[in-house]
């Protein structure tokens, strides 16, 4: 017996390797500045090339340090640094591409004579993708075939940038220390563009009449980014990373206040699914060999709604410092979230620098608030969360006790997952023994449907039914099909 397999073959992407890595940036701060405040670094990514077994990256990283002179004056200063690193793994190679996702997860300051030593450790997110080439059966000469129809996904990278403005007003002097978060909450594909819209979390330590306070803003945007594949409407899943940020600062003698500048480069990245129809094999059999069949497997995850959920959360922070109440709390700043995704929700805690004036010093301590948040509605396919902080106070109201109360901005691609499973080879293997008996008697499982029972019972489906017209599927398990065979069986 011979098999004739009748096949179609396409290109498509998919992800071949998550890594993570830590590596660490060292700045040096030679001028002697006195006592530091606050230390705010931001991390940029410049690129990501893949190379045999292994994803090189660089960036730029900023330190913005925030300290008091010698006349007892708030000044700051920055300092930035370029950085090259890399993750290994053996399945990588150079036709490949690569998502960086970088972010800086510790900072260390110490002192050495008249400089300081800031030590920065950057983590890297990295997904690597990779075209491939996918063949599938879609009919078998000289077998009985389970034909089904079927989607077949290929992923679509896309990436971009743009530039985001806003100009408001504030009570204040001067901003001496800027930091702000990017959240994603919508990002649709379509005629060649990727519309992504969403909103930045500004925080800005600034000074009012010679003291520190914190200043924050909601700044929405919408920006879009050039995706040539993307010509059919549909939702994409997209990250924003803040790219760049400037601040200026301008008096407005009328109105006493400070008219504020602000322009973030936003860096995006995204992908979404291209779906194609089609018809394939995804079971066989023959009458008189056994067949050897090879089956492929694909599982994805398709961007189909976006969650966002806006909690407000309280309680006790631990700090560095002793607190009393001979402490006044002037500003909390450099606000950020660290999390895990649970079963229902998020934890995990704020982290914020406070500023506070003690015996007519100001000093600062780094502060830390768990926190645990169900939400309702959250599915176990929403795994894309995000969390933002969009506004931090800290109270005394016991003493030696520092209470936050924080407004988290939550956001996540929810999904629905596929899987597809397809017939990619079929070989003739070794002949089936003749059944010598002219009637069989079949006792079927529970749940048995019609390809199942026709396959068991080495018949085709339509005969199986021209044969039992009172069969209804799927079985109960009571049945009893009875098999007849004539002299020429």
């Amino acid at each position: 017996m011979s098999l004739n397999c009748q096949t179609q073959t396409g290109a498509y992407t998919k992800k071949v390797a998550h890594l993570k890595s830590q590596s660490q940036v060292e700045i040096k701060f030679a001028q002697d500045i006195g006592e530091v405040l606050v230390a705010s670094p931001h991390v940029s990514l410049n690129s990501a090339e893949v190379s045999s077994g292994r994803v090189s990256f660089g960036g730029r990283i900023i330190l913005t340090i925030v300290y008091i002179d010698g006349d007892g004056k708030l000044c700051r200063m920055q300092k930035g640094a370029e950085f090259s690193h890399y993750a290994d793994d053996d399945c990588l190679a150079p036709s490949q591409r690569a998502d960086c996702a970088l972010s800086c997860e510790r900072l260390k300051l110490k002192r050495e004579g008249s400089q300081y030593i800031a030590a920065v450790v950057l983590g890297a997110d990295i997904d690597v993708y990779d075209s491939a080439e996918r063949s599938f059966i879609t009919d078998i000469d000289g077998a009985v075939c389970l034909k089904d129809s079927g989607s077949m996904y290929t992923l679509v990278n896309f990436s971009g940038e743009s530039e985001v403005e806003d100009e408001f007003l504030c009570v204040a002097d001067d901003v001496l220390a800027p930091s702000a978060e990017a959240l994603v909450l919508n990002c649709t594909v379509g005629s060649g563009v990727a519309e992504v819209s969403g909103e930045i979390y500004l925080s800005l330590l600034a000074v009012r009449d010679s003291k520190p306070v914190a200043l924050s803003r909601v700044i929405p945007f919408k920006c879009e980014v050039a995706c040539d594949e993307g010509l059919l409407n549909r939702r994409a899943c997209c990250r924003a990373d803040v790219k760049s940020l400037g601040i200026n600062c301008k008096v407005n003698e009328e109105k006493s206040k400070c008219g504020v500048q602000m322009s973030a480069t936003l860096a995006f990245s995204g992908h979404f699914y291209e779906e194609e129809q089609i018809t394939l094999v995804s079971d066989a059999f023959s009458k008189t060999n056994k067949l050897e069949l090879g089956f492929g497997e694909e599982s994805v995850q398709l961007d189909t709604d976006i969650k966002i959920f806006t909690e407000k959360t309280s309680g006790l922070c631990a700090t560095k410092a002793k607190l009393d109440y001979t402490c006044a709390f002037l500003a909390a700043v450099e606000p950020g979230a660290e999390y895990a995704r649970t079963a229902d929700g998020v934890e995990g805690a704020i982290t914020a620098t406070l500023l506070y004036e003690q015996g007519g010093e100001l000093k600062s301590t780094e502060i830390n608030m768990p926190f645990t948040l169900t939400l309702a509605g959250l599915s176990q396919e929403c795994k894309q969360l995000k969390v933002a902080v969009c506004g931090l106070s800290l109270r005394q109201r016991a003493e030696g006790e520092c209470e936050g109360e924080v407004t988290l901005k939550i956001c996540g691609f929810d999904g629905e997952t596929k899987n597809l499973k397809y017939l990619t080879g079929a070989e003739c293997g070794a002949e089936i023994a003749e059944e010598s008996c002219a009637v069989s008697v079949y006792l079927p499982s529970a749940g048995d449907g019609l390809w199942e029972t026709a396959k068991r019972l080495s018949e085709t489906p339509d005969n199986l039914v021209a044969a039992n017209p009172d069969l209804k599927f799927p079985l109960t398990g009571k049945e009893r099909i009875l098999v007849f065979r004539g002299k020429d069986n």
